[in-house]
């Protein structure tokens, strides 16, 4: 008996085992191919009794220790046919800790190594410990033994697999080569090797041989292949090795592989020997001699390191590991160089050890041929070969999994299991995705009919605690042997001999694939009652592929989020149940949970590769409503950057675009793509934008591409930029392009196309109807296909722009506007029908810039746009066409109709070539400017379009034909500018230039500019000689031509020559000289369209205006001999003269010797020295010349920077001006200027404001003031004076007769005027602000006041005076006799109370007539009168019998009738009368009894409680006098002014009456009717905003017929209607001046019956009619209105139409000062009526024009209106439709047009 027998005790079990397993001999050499995976069954034991061979096989397997022989045990189990008394027996006996002994092992360990077989070798000891190699064998020898061992290794390792139970035999026998790709880019090798920076190109595959270049000697020569998972690296890894071992690689003797994954587990660091004979295969001896043959032969070695993204990098990327070191050093050749290298990783990151010139090799997978060559040797010799590829040509889904080799291995598995047993066409339903493929796959694996639920959850939880580890080894410690046995059963588990160092070795266990480990991880979280749902979420997440990118190691869950959400598919949920073991609720629940969450993620905003990701769960779900939600949910732009995609992510996209309604826009920039992508996308017609750019795009791509174009319905911009396209692949897109008619733009840029495949593309642009661009840029074509191209820009009528730069090739169309029906059409009848449209209006743009043309071309390009339509412009730009290309292009730019440019800048044109330009466009009518310059290589023509070019409105068209036919018979000539700068033009050229020139002079008025020239002065010179023969220019630019000083002085002469010009511009140090004439109207539109306008011609009746000619000399040193030549070289020119003078500082020499020339120019109308610096002395001066120079009429000086000096005209006779402010004048200098002022017999106003005057200078300055005959204003602010200076002005004013007002401000604003009148003044005005007077002021300022007779009144704001204070001033000031008036701001008013002001003014020495008082605007005003007069005692007595107030209040009201018993006028405006205040409306009532005498009562802005408003009336009942009654904004109401009527009944003296403001009704409205015919004295009422509607408005409009003098009616913002405008009409007072009606809801009828009433009314002078509707009403006065001021017709619907009549009414008007005519509908016509009567209205200020529709021609002639000496303020013009540059042009040319937001209206300017 064997020996293991005996020691286990059960001879019969032992033999029962052995008869077993020798009846399945290949059975037990898989099992131990698995368990002893480098085990060698060699021939040795092939010799052996085969019952002999089993039982040397279990001792070895024994020796393993009890967790390989368990394992085994149960294999042996689950998979023979074994007895069940017998499989009880292993299972007890062997399958248990129990039943194993280690004796076996023990003996096994005592025989002789000679008996082991040499592949169970124990790794020899380190490599550094070997002893020297034996002397009787040679290095060769060994060598060869030692690379024969190595071959045979790798051949019994790759002897035929033994398939497991149920699996077809070319399960392990099956291999296709997937695509291989090289790539064109290398690594970047500081960075790492990112999988978005490598751009692959589409040519011949790679195949496994051209891997390695053996051609290259030198350098390292490293591989890397690069696949995503299940790519089949590593199968292709091991195929090498195997095929090697085979003898087909013959250039390789040596060949080492190594795993990564394996490779990690080593920590400490290894020499190459060590990692070569330790680790892989050691030789029987002498390593150094090997190591030493391999160093010798390296290039003949090839190491392959497989999983390189599974790298770890414990000390960081900065410190790699150990073997990661050995691998940097391998390829960057320090270690065996020469050999040859090659690793496979997963696209991201790569290590940075690896060397930028390494070959990079896609891996993409498998295409259809692929696929289907895989099936066949499948299933080859199968009967359901046939089947299975009917099932992949019917399922499109499951063609696109096959795409990926090991999903494809597992399809076929899965239809090998399936196709027996389901009808054809079952795998739509049983394989839809690839979670059910792996489910299916595990069914097949699964004995036929049972399920190991247990055995599948408990493998699946060893997986997740291995991803989430990051652990992909496991040991048998890891697993139980059950487990171990179930995935060998099951091909689940594949075994492997790890050896970490040398003796160091045992068998590893891994997945068969990593991602079967994420399947069962997956099968775990969903089924195992040990997770929850809130656990399982946190594996649902989507994972960015761009984080690849920046990750050293990649992760190992990628495809465990969409295992999950496969699972979670309702297909799945029986499979599930049947796991969970019937816990049906808990799958359910967990699968909503996973729905959920991806329904979350859906609505995020995500990253391309996030969004591919999150495609694959929700295409996994098979949920339609998750499908739609984030097909809807993806952005209208999805870009895809930098990152790989495979035609199964494409096709998963379109499943899910599929539930999307909107179109969708897809840009694909750097994505390697596989040839066959675009298949992906065929039927996908929410596509509505499609771009790739990518190298990889080749051919292959191209045609795949055509195929699925023509599917994409709603396709309308294609995108192929940078790939490798050839002819060949281009003409399967131009076949494929017309059958898409909806595509309007197209983009072939980088393509690298030829000349032929160019114009191929273009040939289908007729066959593209809506087509707007087509992109062929960076595809470098010759001239003549270029020229071919712009013949096709002429003959399409489509296109509308051919633009070619450099690398720029773009063809720009404009389709017709065609409706659907037009489309339907036949494409003859599309392109006849275009062609004719196109005929009609179409504008060519063609754009040859850096093209390389030359003059052969121009002349074929100028017979070719001959024949074309019209150009908008043609830009020839940097080519190489010199002078005589230019020449023809000029002559030929009459004849080809160029709308807008044409530019051949750059093209070397000389100075000669100059001249011939110029004469050959001297006959061309419409061109517009010229710009040469030849330094800046810029020659460009501009143009300008033809009236029968111009399209607008036939009512625009119409009105400006009404214009034309008020202009002149001689039509205004248009301008022109040639500029020819920079052209290094000297003297000599000018009379050539000058006579080419000639031409276009006469062809309109001309713009010349010879700026940055070399002329100098004698070019000046001869210049000035030849400009009289060029005609009437415009303006001429002479700038940077190096004149001297006498040149440019010598310029001035040209006035008196010249009679065009009108402004010469000189500034001398920048070389700036610009000659130009008048400048009208018509530089407004050098940019526009609208036609030029006369100058000076008599248009729309405007005159002709005397226009100044100006000289302005800036940057100049002005010494007085200069000063001498200007003046005299000014003498002869025609006046007027504007002089404008500027530089750094003139002396008072230079100054003295220019006010002595003045007398010389008659004709000077301003003198103006800007910027210039001058001396202390200039303004006494400047003082002087006022008597001097009579003709003077202005001096203002600034600052000691800027003086202007205006002068009178022969026939003004104003007033003079003179001012001197910030010049620094003090105390000593005012003597002497008052001396010189003194001397001027007409002076006027005065301003000496911001200097150093001081209290002790303005003292000096009022003594004076009496010898300066100031009949105007003095100016004196801000001077820093005092209160002193205030006080001394009151004690001045009796000596200084003539002073009429004067004003003191000493806070912030620092102002201090005096104003003056011709004779001696009787009352006078004194403001005082903000004085600070303290209490001893007090007195003194009354005695001021009380001494200052003329003196009636006086305003003190916030001077600090005190009630007490007011008091005693109110006390101490007494005069004669006369009125005086007092008012008071102060911060306290409006705390004080109303009986606290009484109080105050109770203490005034004088009889008080008027009281105001404002609480919101903190004033009180007062008006005594001198002397006070006494009244009877009496009298007062019984005034006091009607009040009852208490002691304080009696007392107060006794000194107020005593005081007050003069008043005529009471003002309480927003006072606090209150109802709980009953003292202050019983003394209000009771001064109301007292007060016979008042005329004025005003009280309004309260809110008057019904017992105030009952003693507000009863006292008003008793003044009989009152003439004036204002209660506005007061809240009465209908009820109050129902009794406040009957209060009127008494005031029969009533004049005015305001109750606006306080919502009386139509019921207030009739009682107050009743009571105004009795009011004969009535002249003005204001009812506005009262709520009376036309029920009470026509009421009282019968009331107010009876009113025979009322001057004053307004009754705005009330609902009145047309009914009562025509009872007003009826009868209107013949003395009404004011009538205010806006907002009154008047129709035309109304409005026109009262505008006829009111038609020559003699005392009308202001009417509102705003906010009414006029629409269709023609309003119009036809007789005179003499004294109508203002007219408001705001917001009243006016059109054109209508203002036309109104308009020719104005003249009728001749005091009209405002019109107010905004927020209408008037146009340009509008405009030009108004226009035409702007001079004739000599005293209109203001028109407002806002919010029309008046455009820039309306504006200008609204400008060209005022230009004929209106005296119009401003012109309101905001909110029209008038661009801003044309606004900004227009108001710098006429300042009082007003375009602003704000009412900025100018101001009177100083001095007038």
């Amino acid at each position: 008996m064997d020996p293991v027998g005996l020691q286990l005790g059960n001879k019969n079990l032992w033999s029962c085992l052995v008869r077993l397993l020798t009846k399945d001999p290949e059975w037990l050499n898989a099992k131990m191919k698995f368990f002893l995976p480098n085990m060698d069954l060699d021939s040795r034991n092939e010799t052996l009794d085969p019952e002999q061979r089993v039982i040397l096989q279990l001792n070895k397997l024994h020796v393993q220790g009890s967790a390989t022989w368990q394992s085994f045990i149960h294999c042996v189990c689950m998979q023979l046919e074994v007895p069940l008394d017998l499989e009880v027996l292993l299972l007890s006996t062997f399958g248990s800790d129990d039943g194993f002994t280690s004796q076996l092992g023990a003996e096994e360990k005592s025989q002789p190594e000679s008996q082991l077989h040499h592949g169970l070798k124990r790794p020899h000891q380190s490599c550094g410990s070997s002893p020297r190699r034996k002397q009787c064998r040679t290095q060769l020898e060994l060598a060869k033994k030692y690379l024969q061992l190595l071959r045979t290794s790798a051949q019994q390792r790759y002897r035929s697999r033994i398939p497991g139970s149920g699996q077809p035999h070319a399960f392990h026998q099956v291999y296709v080569p997937p695509i291989l790709r090289r790539a064109t880019a290398s690594l970047d090798t500081p960075e790492g090797a990112m999988m978005g920076d490598l751009k692959v190109e589409d040519g011949t595959d790679v195949s496994i041989s051209d891997l390695f270049n053996t051609r290259v000697n030198k350098g390292p020569r490293v591989t890397v292949l690069l696949g995503k998972a299940g790519m089949g690296k590593t199968t292709l890894a091991h195929r090498l090795c195997q095929k090697w071992a085979e003898g087909h690689l013959d250039c390789f003797q040596a060949l080492f592989l190594f795993e990564f994954r394996q490779l990690n587990l080593i920590t400490r660091f290894l020499t190459l020997s060590q990692l070569l004979f330790d680790l892989y295969l050691s030789p029987e001896s002498d390593h150094d001699a090997v190591f030493q043959y391999l160093e010798k032969n390296a290039d003949q070695v090839l190491l392959i390191f497989d999983g390189l993204d599974e790298a770890l990098q414990p000390r960081g990327p900065d410190s790699p590991g150990p073997v990661l070191t050995l691998f940097s050093r391998l390829c960057h050749g320090t270690l065996l160089p020469g050999c040859r290298v090659m690793a496979t990783s997963r696209p991201g990151k790569l290590p940075a050890c690896l060397p930028a010139e390494a070959a990079m090799v896609h891996m993409l997978g498998f295409d259809g041929p692929r696929v289907e060559e895989y099936v066949n040797h499948f299933f080859s010799a199968q009967p359901s070969r046939e089947g299975a590829l009917v099932e992949l040509q019917t399922n499109g889904r499951l063609r696109s999994l096959c795409a990926v080799p090991a999903l494809c291995q597992v399809a076929c598995l899965c239809l090998h299991h399936l196709l027996p047993d389901h009808a054809p066409g079952q795998s739509v339903a049983l394989l839809p995705t690839m979670t059910q493929l792996y489910v299916q796959m595990v069914r097949a694996l699964s004995p036929p009919g049972r399920l190991p639920t247990t055995s599948l959850l408990d493998l699946g939880e060893v997986a997740l605690r291995g991803l989430e580890t990051g652990k992909v080894i496991f040991y048998a410690e890891d697993i139980a042997p059950p487990l171990i046995a179930f995935g060998a059963t099951h091909s689940l588990l594949t075994s492997f001999c790890v050896r970490t160092g040398p003796g160091h070795q045992e068998t590893g266990y891994a997945f068969t694939h990593l991602s079967l480990q994420e399947f069962l991880a997956a099968l775990h979280l969903m089924a195992s009652p040990k997770v929850n749902k809130d656990t399982l979420t946190q594996y649902v997440t989507l994972h960015s592929r761009w984080v690849q990118r920046t990750k050293a190691r990649l992760g190992l869950s990628d495809h465990l989020p969409t295992f999950l959400a496969g699972l979670a598919s309702c297909t799945c949920r029986p499979f599930l149940s049947h796991l969970a073991q019937g816990s049906e609720d808990c799958v359910g629940a967990k699968q909503a949970a996973v729905v959920q969450v991806l329904k979350k993620l859906a609505t995020r905003k995500l990253t391309g590769p996030k969004v591919v990701q999150l495609c694959h769960c929700v295409d996994e779900t098979q949920e339609p409503e998750l499908a739609s939600l984030t097909a809807q949910s993806l952005p209208y732009q999805l870009p895809f950057h930098n990152f790989q995609l495979t035609c199964t992510d494409l096709a998963t996209l379109t499943n899910i675009l599929e539930h999307r309604e909107a179109p969708i826009h897809l840009d694909f920039d750097g994505c390697p793509l596989e040839p066959h992508c675009p298949e992906a996308l065929v039927g996908c017609r929410q596509i509505e934008n499609l771009s790739f750019k990518s190298r990889k795009c080749g051919d292959a791509f191209a045609e795949a591409l055509s195929r699925s174009l023509p599917t994409m319905g709603r396709l309308q911009m294609l995108g192929l930029a940078g790939s490798k396209i050839t002819a060949r692949g281009i003409s399967h897109l131009v076949k494929a392009l017309p059958l898409c008619p909806q595509l309007e733009e197209v983009s072939f840029r980088d393509n690298q196309l030829s000349d032929q495949v160019v114009l191929n593309i273009v040939e289908v642009l007729p066959h593209l109807p809506r087509l707007r661009k087509l992109d062929l840029s960076s595809n470098s074509i010759c001239v003549s296909t270029l020229l071919c191209l712009a013949r096709v820009a002429v003959t399409c009528p489509t296109v509308k722009m051919l633009q070619a730069r450099e690398a720029d090739l773009i063809f720009l169309l404009s389709p017709p506007t065609e409706t659907t029906a037009e489309l339907q059409r036949s494409p003859d009848l599309q392109e006849s029908d275009s062609q004719r449209k196109g005929a009609q209006s179409r504008s060519l743009t063609l754009r040859l810039q850096k093209c390389q043309l030359q003059v052969h071309d121009a002349e074929a390009l100028i017979a070719l746009l001959q024949e074309g339509p019209q150009l908008e412009e043609v830009d020839l730009s940097g080519n190489q066409l010199e002078d005589e290309g230019c020449r023809l292009m000029a002559e030929a730019a009459s004849q080809l109709r160029i709308a807008r440019k044409l530019d051949l800048s750059d093209n070397g044109l000389s100075v000669t070539g100059v001249h011939c330009v110029l004469r050959a466009v001297s006959a061309c009518w419409t061109l517009a400017e010229l710009h040469i310059s030849l330094q800046h290589k810029t020659v460009v023509f501009m143009f300008a379009q033809g009236p029968e070019e111009q399209e607008g409105p036939q009512e625009r068209a119409a009105f400006l034909d009404s214009l034309m036919l008020q202009m002149p018979s001689e039509l205004p000539l248009s301008s022109r500018r040639m500029r020819l700068t920079h052209c290094g033009l000297q003297a000599k050229h000018l009379e050539q230039l000058c006579e080419a020139l000639g031409g276009s002079c006469h062809l309109g008025h001309l713009h010349l500019d010879f700026s940055g020239n070399a002329l100098g002065d004698e070019g000046a010179a001869r210049l000035a000689q030849l400009l009289p023969g060029l005609g009437a220019l415009q303006s001429l630019n002479l700038s940077e031509n190096g004149l001297s000083l006498d040149a440019v002085l010598g310029l001035a002469r040209c006035f008196s020559t010249l009679q065009w010009l009108f402004h010469l511009d000189i500034s001398f140090e920048s070389q700036h000289i610009l000659l130009r004439g008048d400048k009208t109207g018509r530089d407004i539109w050098a940019t526009g369209s609208l036609p030029d306008f006369p100058a000076g011609a008599e248009f729309l009746g405007f005159r002709q205006r005397c226009i100044p000619r100006s000289l302005c000399l800036s940057e100049c040193p002005l010494e007085p001999p200069s000063l001498t030549r200007l003046c005299a070289t000014l003498k002869d020119c025609p006046g007027p003269l504007e002089l404008q003078l500027s530089c750094v500082f003139l002396s008072d020499q230079s100054l003295e010797t220019l006010l002595d020339c003045l007398p010389q120019l008659p004709q000077l109308s301003l003198l103006q020295l800007s910027q210039t610096g001058l001396s202390p002395k200039s303004p006494f001066l400047l003082a002087n010349t006022l008597s001097l120079c009579p003709r003077v009429k202005k001096v203002d000086l600034r600052s000691l920077h800027h003086a202007t000096l205006h002068f009178r005209s022969n026939e003004e006779q104003e007033g003079v001006c003179c001012g001197f402010t910030g010049c620094s004048l003090s105390q000593e200098h005012v003597e002497s200027l008052c001396w010189l002022l003194s001397k001027c017999k007409d002076l006027s106003q005065v301003d000496l404001s911001a200097n150093l005057l001081g209290d002790s200078g303005l003292r000096c300055l009022l003594e004076c003031l009496p010898k300066v005959p100031i009949s105007g204003s003095l100016d004196l602010s801000h001077n820093s004076v005092s209160q002193e200076s205030a006080l001394y002005l009151v004690e001045t004013l009796p000596s200084c007769p003539r002073v009429r007002e004067a004003s003191v401000n000493l806070g912030s604003e620092q102002s201090f005027r005096i104003h003056f009148s011709r004779e001696d003044q009787a009352g006078k005005t004194l403001r005082l602000s903000e004085c600070s007077f303290r209490p001893e002021h007090v007195s003194r300022l009354a005695t001021g006041l009380s001494q200052s007779l003329q003196l009636t009144e006086l305003t003190l704001t916030q001077c600090c005076l005190g009630q007490k204070q007011l008091a005693i001033l109110l006390s101490l000031m007494g005069r004669p006799a006369g009125l005086f008036n007092l008012r008071v701001q102060e911060p306290w008013a409006d705390r004080a109370g109303v009986l606290s002001l009484l109080e105050v003014c109770a203490q005034a020495s004088g009889s008080v007539t008027e009281i105001s008082i404002s609480e919101t605007q903190q004033q009180l005003c007062v008006q005594l009168e001198f002397p006070r007069q006494e009244e009877n005692p009496e009298a007062v007595a019984l005034r006091l019998a009607h009040c009852d107030l208490g002691t304080h209040h009696s007392l107060l009201v006794g000194q107020l009738i005593e005081t007050c018993a003069r008043l005529q006028q009471l003002s309480l405006s927003q006072v606090n009368l209150c109802e709980d205040d009953d003292a202050s409306s019983l003394l209000l009532q009771s001064l109301l009894l007292s007060l016979s005498e008042l005329k004025t009562f005003r009280l309004s802005h309260l809110l008057l409680s019904s017992s105030t408003l009952a003693l507000l009336t009863h006292g008003l009942s008793h003044m009989t006098c009152l003439q004036s009654l204002r209660l506005n904004r007061n809240s009465i109401g209908d009820v109050g002014c129902c009794h406040l009527s009957e209060a009127l009944r008494a005031a029969t003296s009533l004049e005015e009456l305001d109750l606006s403001h306080n919502r009386i009704g139509d019921a207030g409205v009739q009682h107050l009717a009743t009571v105004l015919p009795g009011l004969p004295e009535l002249r003005k009422i204001d009812l506005s905003v009262n709520s009376i509607s036309p029920a009470g408005g026509v009421q009282l409009a019968e009331s107010l017929v009876l009113c025979r003098r009322l001057e004053e009616l307004m009754l705005g913002c009330n609902a009145l209607g047309d009914p009562t405008a025509l009872g007003l009409a009826q009868e209107l007072p013949q003395h009404l001046r004011v009538l205010h009606l806006p907002f009154s809801h008047l129709g035309p009828g109304g409005a026109l019956s009262l505008a006829q009433a009111l038609d020559g009314s003699p005392s009308l002078e202001e009417i509102s009619l705003a906010e009414n509707n006029l629409a269709g009403g023609v309003l119009r006065f036809c007789k005179e209105l003499p004294l109508l001021r203002q007219i408001d017709l705001v917001s009243c619907k006016i059109d054109n139409q209508t203002a036309k009549l109104l308009t020719s009414s104005f003249t009728s008007c001749p005091a009209l000062e405002v019109i107010l005519l905004s927020w209408n509908l008037l146009g340009d016509e509008a405009a030009a009526e108004l226009a035409q009567v702007l001079p004739q209205m000599g005293r209109l200020k203001r028109v407002d024009l806002e919010k029309n529709q008046i455009t820039a021609l309306g504006a200008w002639l609204l400008a060209e209106g005022l230009a004929q000496g209106s005296s119009i303020q401003v012109i309101r013009l905001w909110n029209n439709p008038i661009p801003c540059d044309v606004a900004q042009r227009l108001k710098s040319q006429e300042p009082r047009l007003d375009f602003a937001f704000f009412d900025n209206q100018p101001q009177a300017p100083w001095g007038t």
